[in-house]
C-alpha cells in the first residue's frame, strides 16, 4: 500500500516541470528580446489558437520558423550563445520552469500509484470490441482486467495482433491511449487500480482537487 501523504509531500517539495524547447529542424537561430527570468505563456484560448511567447526564430533557406513557449512559466534558460549559429534538429534552445497545474499533479500522482500497462512497441492501440463496448457504455472503471486477458488490438504497418494484459487484477482507472494516434514503446496504455487501493487513490485525487493551488 502506498503512502498518499508522502507522495503528495514529494510533489509539493518540487512542484515544477522543466520543459526543454528544442530546434524542430536544422536552421540558423535568432533569439527575440525575451530574457531568462521573464514570464512566458503557452498556447491560450479555447482551441489553443493563441500561440505561446515567441522565444526565437529558426531560419532555414530564408524561411523563418517561430520557436514558441509550450507552457506558461519562468524562462529559466536561454542558450544565447547559439545566437546566429546553425543548429541541428533536437538542439536545446531554451528551458521553461513550469509550475504544475492541478490536473498535472493529479496525473503525476496516478502514475505513481496505479499499475501502468505499457505499449510494447510503437503502434496504434484499440480496445477489443467487447471491451470497447463496455467502456463506452459504463466507463473504463467498469472493466476489471486480469493476467492474460485479451485487452487491446495492436495495429502497425497494416498488421493487427491481439495484446494481452499483464499485471495485477483491478479496474481500469485511467485510459492514456488515443486510438487515432500512435503510442511510443514504453508509454502507458492504461492505469489499473487493484481493489484494495481504490479508496486510498480516490482520497488522494480528492485531496489534490481541494488543496492544490493553481498558479495565477
Amino acid at each position: 500500500m502506498f503512502d498518499v501523504k508522502a507522495l503528495l509531500d514529494e510533489i509539493k517539495a518540487s512542484p515544477f516541470r522543466k520543459i526543454i524547447i528544442t530546434a524542430p529542424h536544422t536552421g540558423r537561430v535568432n533569439f527575440t528580446s525575451v530574457q531568462p527570468g521573464e514570464r512566458v505563456t503557452g498556447p491560450q484560448g479555447l482551441w489553443k489558437e493563441k500561440p505561446g511567447t515567441l522565444l526565437a526564430t529558426l531560419d532555414r533557406e530564408r524561411n523563418p520558423k517561430p520557436i514558441l513557449a509550450l507552457e506558461k512559466g519562468e524562462l529559466e534558460t536561454l542558450y544565447l550563445d547559439l545566437e546566429g549559429c546553425f543548429v541541428e534538429a533536437g538542439t536545446p534552445l531554451a528551458v521553461v520552469r513550469h509550475y504544475m497545474t492541478r490536473t498535472e499533479v493529479q496525473n503525476e500522482l496516478l502514475k505513481k500509484t496505479l499499475h501502468l500497462f505499457t505499449a510494447p512497441e510503437r503502434a496504434k492501440y484499440y480496445f477489443t470490441p467487447e471491451i470497447d463496448k463496455k467502456v463506452r457504455a459504463s466507463g473504463s472503471q467498469s472493466v476489471t482486467v486480469h493476467e492474460g486477458m485479451e485487452l487491446f488490438i495492436m495495429s502497425r504497418m497494416k498488421r493487427e495482433v491481439p495484446l494481452h494484459y499483464a499485471g495485477p487484477t483491478g479496474a481500469i482507472y485511467t485510459v492514456y491511449v488515443e486510438p487515432s494516434a500512435s503510442t511510443d514503446a514504453g508509454q502507458p496504455l492504461i492505469g489499473v487500480c487493484p481493489p484494495d487501493q481504490l479508496t486510498a487513490i480516490q482520497e488522494a485525487v480528492m485531496q489534490v482537487q481541494t488543496e492544490w493551488k493553481e498558479e495565477a
